[in-house]
């Protein structure tokens, strides 16, 4: 006849499979998109998930910073990522990015391929040709279908591969994501120039969300770029009390005035995360 500590241990292992079974539960695929603005100090990262659990990583942050959030959000067995993007290669947004494809199992990843000397952009480069990552160069008309997911890319309009840029901010890629009537626009950190160049180009910017373009700096958002977008929520992506004294007054007052019903920071927030 069985001990009474056998039963003991028996009933252990019955509570934390339990656990276990409840926890995996937890983070199946629920049908759902979840778009994370992750909290990673000054600079952009965006998660996505589609309902059919393809994920996506927009731009990678400062430092290392992502891969504490990337932690938070992807399952610990999950070391997959459909699709790493970046928007452009100043060290805000792509720092984190040759971590994470040392980490994660990365199947592509689009860039605009610009010519760029950031140590943190080359380490990457080097991180892609080692592990033969597909690379696709973003230009305008490229268009990814994942389920009833759709991401456009609207910028740049034509390819840019090998341009240089002084300053890298209007070679950004702005990407537009649609799901059963819901759009989201995800601008990088383009300019007042790039924004002219979009409306220039006849896009269709109008979307339901906006991720505000450089951190909510003075030198994006204008007026007529934010009255054709008519976002009804607004996302600002930066560190509390930086340097740059980001996201700026002026910014917030045309979000504002432009009819943004709640402007969400991730300085005031922490992480953010839309669900739909």
């Amino acid at each position: 006849m069985p001990s009474s500590s056998f039963f003991k241990y028996l009933g252990l292992i019955t509570v934390f499979a339990t656990a276990a079974l409840i926890l995996l539960w937890k983070e199946l695929p629920d049908e759902q998109l979840h778009v994370f603005f992750l909290n990673v100090g000054q600079g952009d990262s965006t998660f996505i998930v589609t309902p059919e659990n393809h994920q996506i990583l927009i731009d990678g942050g400062p430092k290392n910073n992502v891969l504490t959030e990337l932690d938070a959000v992807i399952p610990y067995y999950d070391q997959t990522i459909d699709m790493l993007i970046l928007t452009h290669p100043d060290a805000d947004h792509v720092d984190g990015f040759a971590e994470v494809v040392k980490r994660y199992q990365v199947e592509n990843i689009l860039l605009t391929a610009i010519e760029n000397s950031n140590p943190a952009y080359q380490e990457l480069l080097k991180e892609i040709y080692n592990q033969d990552i597909n690379i696709i160069i973003a230009q305008s008309g490229i268009d990814f279908k994942l389920g009833e997911v759709v991401i456009d890319v609207l910028h740049p309009i034509e390819s840019i591969e090998g341009a240089h840029f002084e300053t890298p901010n209007d070679s950004s890629i702005v990407l537009k994501l649609f799901y059963k009537g819901n759009r989201i626009l995800l601008t990088g950190d383009i300019e007042k120039e790039g924004e002219v160049e979009l409306i220039g180009g006849n896009s269709d910017i109008e979307a339901d969300v906006l991720k505000v373009a450089h951190h909510g700096s003075k030198t994006s958002s204008t007026i007529e770029f934010l009255k054709l977008v008519s976002p009804s929520y607004a996302i600002i992506q930066s560190e509390k009390d930086n340097k740059f004294g980001h996201p700026n007054v002026e910014t917030l007052d045309a979000l504002i005035k432009v009819g943004v019903q709640k402007i969400f920071r991730n300085d005031q927030l922490g992480r953010i995360e839309f669900v739909f």
